[in-house]
């Protein structure tokens, strides 16, 4: 009996011992850390309204999340992956008090990186919003970005604005990576610009280097320095401003193609991810854009800094989270900053309530999802003509948006100024701004042709329309889709286009740059050359001259032209926005007679094309054929 309890006891300390010799390494000496983040905030210090009735967001309520996930990993990273600015009335103060950077600042950000939107005020208010943020003495997040900088002495398109820049990166102190320990771990921390972020900041002035040769040479080289001073393995965290899409997009591509990051941190295309998206090793994580999640994300590091994924969570911000009191007294500040510099310019209020809204309007994401005509993105290109005729007392022959401009939707109840504003906050150089410009007939057409030809593979060149109506057959010929256009008039009449005369056509300077850039970007299938009053082609780079202005030369912003609309409706919404009004009708149709009527040389090209196939294919029958006779004939 004493030998087996002998032998059972042996047996039990070797089964232990194994157990203990066959755990993973990390499983001891492991350590959890965590990274807290946020990506496309917008300037968006308020909350925002939310389509069920709730509200999102609002940097006091994302203070008191990242307070909490703190108190649970208190030595957390805090980063942020790009476009914090432009998407409010806040961002009117961008380049001259750098509120974005100061607030993020005084709410703990480590790191951040630059987006394409920190480009709108152009390289000057770029350089003036650092060097202002750093003048403050207030603490500032880290700046990252690695492949995305201005050009040097010597180099292509080298000018005075890439000295200016130059001097305010190195001023304020923005590097490629930066190193940062927390409890013994070393992060590499760098920034990423993408090349559809690049496209979406076509002013910028820096200079796009290839994202994977930059990424690896960066992590290459900073995780050499990690295992030299720390020896071990650094966690590689990639700020990319660069985007997922349906699980794919460049940031897939980014952690596909470069070896040794652990985390990419992906802005740029609003994404939330319930769960991270991990491709070679990479955790790639979005929490959605305006700070309505809080991303926490955990990893598990081994002695030698071997990272392991081990949790992700989008954490909601809404109005079920407190505010932070500090917080939400900076913001007040600036609101009243705003006020006082901005608003008072134009005789308007932050919260001004300009008319009580009984419609449901489309969302951004509706906007964008198919080719439709959308009474929210009529109000605003109403909003344009009925602006502009009232500024210059002269007509307006068509006033277009596009998808692409448009930030947020207008919300049922009472819409303030600040809703308005962040419905139409973008702008080139400063907030957006009418142009005023002619076109001819044939290219007003265009116009309506790139809405129903381009649309399905650009959404956010979706056009919507006033003072014409429209329509098309997403079944006809690329290019010729468009079956029926005419002009709509003052007194509800229609009127032919005419292919040769000269028509206005107003839009924001934003969409108008698009519009200028059709031929290039349509390899020269459609062309559009915007002209002034004479019909002399207007050049592109100084399509600022054709601002619009009032009396006193103050010029006529986008958002204030709808928002004066809007306040010129006496309270309640125009019921004439409870529904669409045939200005755009999109439908699909195989009847020939729908395919071919009116067709242009892109059909006749493509009937063409099919004629000559059927040829070939018959002469080539016809010739088997023969030889086929010819042996039954022997």
């Amino acid at each position: 009996m004493k030998n087996i309890v002998k032998r059972l006891s042996i047996f039990m300390v070797a089964v232990f011992a194994a157990v203990v010799i066959c755990l993973p390494v990390h499983a001891d000496s492991g350590k959890d850390v965590t990274i807290l983040f946020t990506h496309d905030l917008h300037s968006h210090f308020l909350p925002s309204a939310d389509k069920d009735g709730g509200e999102f967001g609002g940097y006091a309520r994302l203070m008191t999340v990242i307070d909490q996930q703190k108190a649970k990993h208190p030595d957390a990273l805090l980063v942020d992956g790009g476009d914090f600015a432009m998407g409010s009335l806040f961002q009117t103060a961008y380049a001259t008090n750098a509120l974005e950077l100061r607030l993020m600042g005084a709410m703990g950000y480590d790191v951040t990186t630059f987006g394409n939107h920190e480009f709108d005020y152009l390289p000057k208010g770029l350089a003036n919003m650092l060097n202002v943020a750093k003048v403050t003495g207030e603490p500032v997040p880290q700046i990252v970005i690695s492949n995305y900088l201005p050009p040097v002495k010597g180099e292509e398109n080298y000018s005075a604005d890439a000295d200016m820049m130059w001097f305010a990166l190195n001023y304020y102190g923005v590097k490629g990576y930066t190193i940062i320990e927390r409890d013994g771990v070393p992060f590499v921390v760098f920034g990423i610009f993408g090349y559809d972020a690049d496209d979406c900041a076509p002013n910028s002035g820096m200079v796009l280097e290839d994202p994977v040769a930059v990424s690896q040479a960066v992590v290459d080289e900073a995780v050499a320095y990690c295992n030299s001073a720390y020896g071990k393995e650094p966690v590689v965290i990639c700020l990319s401003h660069s985007g997922t899409s349906e699980g794919k997009g460049e940031d897939y591509d980014l952690a596909k193609a470069v070896n040794g990051i652990d985390v990419i941190i992906s802005g740029h295309t609003h994404t939330t991810l319930d769960q991270p998206i991990i491709v070679n090793d990479t955790v790639i994580a979005s929490c959605g854009e305006y700070g309505k999640n809080l991303g926490v994300l955990t990893l598990t590091v081994s002695e030698d800094g071997i990272a392991e994924f081990k949790n992700y969570e989008a954490v909601a911000v809404d109005e079920n989270v407190a505010e932070d009191a500090e917080i939400a007294a900076m913001v007040e500040d600036f609101k009243a900053d705003v006020e006082k510099n901005y608003l008072s310019k134009y005789g308007m209020s932050f919260d001004e309530v300009l008319v009580n809204n009984s419609y449901k309007f489309d969302t951004v994401s509706e906007v964008y999802a198919t080719q439709h005509e959308s009474t929210l993105c009529n109000i605003f290109s109403d909003a344009y003509k009925w602006a502009v005729e009232k500024t210059t007392g002269e007509p307006v022959d068509m006033a277009v948006t596009a998808a692409g401009v448009i930030r947020e939707t207008l919300p049922i109840g009472d819409v303030t100024v600040s809703d308005v504003f962040n419905a139409a906050s973008l702008g080139v150089g400063t907030e957006g701004e009418l142009v005023s410009v002619y076109l001819t007939g044939k290219e007003l057409k265009s116009v309506m042709e790139i809405d129903a030809s381009v649309q399905p593979l650009m959404s956010n060149a979706q056009l919507f329309a006033s003072g014409v109506e429209y329509s098309f057959n997403t079944n006809r010929m690329l290019f010729n889709k468009v079956d029926y256009a005419m002009l709509r008039k003052a007194d509800g009449g229609l009127e032919e286009i005419d292919d040769n005369k000269l028509y206005r056509v107003v839009t924001g300077m934003y969409c108008g740059e698009m519009l200028g850039s059709v031929e290039e970007t349509s390899f020269g299938l459609i062309s559009i050359v915007p002209k002034d009053k004479d019909g002399n082609p207007i050049d592109m780079e100084n399509l600022a001259d054709y601002v619009v202005k009032d009396t006193n030369g103050v010029p006529v912003k986008e958002w204030y032209a709808i928002a004066a609309y809007l306040k010129e409706m006496g309270g309640q919404m125009d019921s004439h926005y409870a529904d669409t009004d045939g200005r755009k009708v999109v439908y699909s149709s195989l009847n020939p007679t729908k395919l071919f009527n009116n067709a242009n040389k892109f059909t006749y090209i493509l009937l063409a094309v099919i004629a000559t196939i059927i040829l070939v294919i018959f002469l080539i029958v016809r010739a088997v054929l023969k030889r086929k006779n010819k042996k039954k004939n022997k």
